[in-house]
């Protein structure tokens, strides 16, 4: 049996709220699959479920608080159910003899709805039983679909917008946490962004102004492919290091209404850099407003502050466990370069990278650092 456990949703959440289950006892999942929504102090999160079966028993009721790691439902897994053998209760012979005879049936009452109406319901997942009918005779029309799907998102939307007053005492907790107990340690260096602009202006000429690539993509591409040499800055500090397989880079977002999220962009070192723009341009909108998924919350293994667009030279970041490096990138901007002997104008950009000095040290982070340098500097090959 799979325990579908309370998922923790970053370093700040102790507890979540279970707002509404998505399926019911006797629903197959499989992986993926949003199966619950968790109010959080990020506001309302979609959980995904990440094992495949049919849901045994749902533990937790809706609107139950419950700690991180506490039981919501129970999975009974694919492997599991075929090893489950129907067992045929035995019937005694008066009760058999009983099953023959007529029993009548009385059928349920029939529901009056238009056909758009049931159309509407069945789309939507709404239970005609639960609503009443305004049109003629009792019938159930469009109408009074329209305003029970209403009355069923409502509360949710409200929620979210409500959510986001809260975010960023949740960022100054775990912030405060990570200042306390990571010993930082603080590298910065300047690349030459000459090469790389050039690249992406050939490349943007080939695509329209919709799929045009932008500077950050191919930041977060070279930061994630700079990890496959530097594993150990793609790790988590939980008693010691340890190195995580995947790179799911954390990419910081600021919302209109303040506060920041921090959704993690899958299998980065993977991805090409039109694959991590449309990520991106997905991902944005959807932290925005607060619609994300658990595993885009949870998943992170490095982070990255981007400030690109402002007038910010340099960042330097606080990391966020239990990951163990940050990286800050400034905005791109000319500045007096000199090279062979030679003084030039480039744009140039300031890279920094905040690292836990229990998980790494100076030298690992400066290879780190000569390495984006590298990649930059040939993007071609990326």
């Amino acid at each position: 049996m799979i325990e579908f456990t309370m998922p923790s949703l970053g370093a700040d959440m102790e507890a979540g709220t279970l707002s509404e289950w998505l399926v019911k006892a006797g629903d197959k999942v499989k992986r993926g699959d949003i199966i619950a929504v968790v109010d959080t102090q990020k506001g309302l999160i979609d959980i995904e479920v990440f094992d495949e079966g049919v849901i045994q028993k749902l533990v937790t009721k809706e609107g139950e608080k419950v700690p991180v790691g506490s039981v919501l439902a129970l999975i009974l897994s694919d492997k599991e159910q075929g090893n489950v053998k129907e067992e045929k209760p035995e019937i005694s012979p008066i009760i058999e003899a009983k099953a023959t005879e007529k029993v009548a049936v009385v059928p349920p009452a029939r529901i009056k709805a238009s056909p758009l109406a049931k159309k509407i319901a069945s789309d939507q997942g709404i239970d005609l039983t639960n609503i009443k009918g305004t049109g003629e005779e009792g019938v159930i029309t469009k109408e009074d679909v329209e305003k029970a799907i209403a009355a069923k998102e409502k509360p949710q939307e409200v929620k979210r917008a409500a959510s986001s007053e809260t975010i960023r005492m949740a960022i100054a907790a775990a912030m405060s946490k990570s200042n306390k107990e990571i010993p930082h340690y603080y590298l910065q260096t300047k690349i030459d962004m000459r090469n790389s602009l050039n690249w992406l202006s050939e490349a943007n000429k080939q695509r329209s102004l919709k799929n045009r690539l932008l500077p950050v993509a191919l930041l977060l591409k070279a930061t994630a492919k700079a990890l496959t040499i530097v594993p150990d800055l793609n790790a988590y500090w939980e008693n010691g290091l340890q190195r995580k397989a995947d790179i799911n880079i954390g990419f910081v977002i600021s919302l209109r209404g303040g506060g920041l999220m921090i959704p993690a962009i899958h299998d980065g070192a993977k991805k090409s850099v039109d694959e991590i723009m449309a990520t991106l341009s997905d991902i944005i909108p959807r932290a925005r407003v607060m619609k994300l998924r658990s595993s885009e919350l949870s998943d992170s293994t490095i982070t990255v502050t981007n400030l690109g667009e402002g007038s910010v030279e340099t960042v330097f970041g606080v990391i966020y466990p239990p990951q163990v490096a940050i990286v800050g990138f400034g905005n791109i901007s000319e500045q007096p370069w000199a090279e062979n002997g030679m003084l030039d104008v480039r744009p140039v950009l300031s890279v920094t990278l905040a690292a836990d000095h229990r998980a790494t040290d100076g030298h690992i982070g400066s290879r780190f650092l000569t390495e984006l340098n590298n990649i930059l500097q040939n993007p071609e090959a990326i």
